[in-house]
């Protein structure tokens, strides 16, 4: 990538306070409000994740682990939260600087109260062209059984489910919370039935601890019509004690699938900015993937925006500081142009945006001993 940067300058500098949150300036002169993006590596803005909620009933040792997500965890009260109002309202501004997609995380997202009604509000939304959003949702597979059904008839389009063992004792230990594997395993059957088809399900694998495991999850979702993805063991946040020894990178699972009577052909991406490689079993059976962003960084096309469950805008999944835009939302609310100003507070932040920590992470971990939000906070 180039290191040369684009030039644009929209928005007076932030200002950033202790609490590490930029806060930014309403600016005197409104710019457009609408329009797409681009950041100073000519990044567009495409897709949004959104964290509905802090919270989880999983203590998975790579995002929560137990012994600092406590019982007396100090977790976000209700009024920290963003609103469904506010987040719909967040949503349509993003929509008019080109968000095409966007993603429901957490935490873990079903834990929200009423969820399937935010996706019904959510799934309302039109793009300038009278499209529908591409509106997904991604997880632990936990309450799935008992959602799946609401969650499709509210409008969801497609499911993404975290699931890194079928071994129950394995799955187990990873998760800390002694929840069965054959619980997530129906509630991914019980989305098949509710009508989620191309279902994703995505295995984060650490080398050493579930690596044993890859061979047989192939086999089980080979003939699924689902796509199970490999999620290379990453350094989001400060709680995961992340060592690069941990990491099974995707040439050592496609080396190894190759080995065991699973040779893979590559396919094509399907759309720019794509999170993971493409790749199909030789028989054409099923497709798989791999997001690598340990061993090949995907920051040069990388698309998304990450919003927090309070409000926090992110730019980047290894980010240490976040862009306050609950303070925009909320003291404007009675404002004439409210929209129109969030919308170039958004403007000023995606403009001047220059993340590209997987690119440079050796240069960073050895440089930089900032601290990262916690994948936690505002999903994956």
């Amino acid at each position: 990538m180039s290191e040369k940067f684009i030039p644009i300058k929209v928005m007076p500098s932030a200002k950033l306070h202790s609490d590490g949150i930029k806060h930014w300036p309403v600016p005197a002169q409104l710019l457009p409000s609408a329009g797409n993006l681009s950041d100073r590596f000519n990044r567009s803005l495409h897709d949004l994740r959104i964290s509905v909620t802090d919270r989880c009933n999983f203590r998975c040792t790579y995002c929560m682990p137990k012994e600092i997500f406590t019982k007396d965890y100090p977790y976000l009260s209700q009024n920290e939260l963003l609103s469904f109002e506010e987040i719909t309202r967040l949503a349509k501004i993003f929509v008019l600087h080109g968000v095409r997609k966007i993603r429901l995380t957490g935490g873990e997202p079903l834990l929200r109260k009423n969820i399937e009604d935010l996706i019904a509000m959510l799934a309302d939304i039109r793009t300038p062209e009278g499209h529908a959003l591409d509106l997904t949702l991604t997880t632990n597979g936990s309450l799935l059984r008992k959602k799946a059904s609401a969650l499709r008839a509210a409008g969801l389009k497609r499911l993404t489910v975290s699931l890194d063992a079928l071994d129950d004792p394995i799955f187990k230990s990873m998760n800390d919370v002694d929840f069965p594997v054959g619980d997530v395993l129906d509630g991914i059957q019980a989305a098949s039935n509710a009508g989620f088809d191309q279902i994703k399900i995505n295995m984060v694998v650490k080398r050493g601890v579930n690596d044993h495991e890859i061979i047989p999850m192939v086999k089980y979702f080979k003939n699924t019509g689902h796509t199970l993805r490999f999620i290379e063991f990453m350094d989001v946040g400060d709680s995961n004690a992340w060592q690069a020894h941990d990491v099974m990178r995707t040439d050592d699972i496609i080396t190894l699938l190759d080995a065991a009577g699973f040779p893979l052909v590559p396919l094509p991406a399907q759309q720019l900015g794509e999170t993971a490689q493409r790749f199909q079993h030789q028989d054409g059976s099923a497709e798989l993937g791999f997001i690598s962003s340990v061993s090949h960084a995907f920051c040069r096309d990388c698309n998304r925006a990450r919003l927090s469950t309070q409000g926090m805008l992110y730019t980047c999944l290894f980010a240490s500081e976040g862009h306050d835009l609950r303070e925009h939302l909320r003291s404007t609310a009675n404002t004439v142009n409210a929209d129109e100003i969030v919308a170039n507070i958004i403007r000023g932040i995606w403009e001047d945006r220059g993340d590209r920590y997987s690119e440079l992470r050796d240069i960073e971990r050895r440089a930089s001993h900032r601290k990262k939000i916690e994948m936690s906070y505002i999903g994956g």
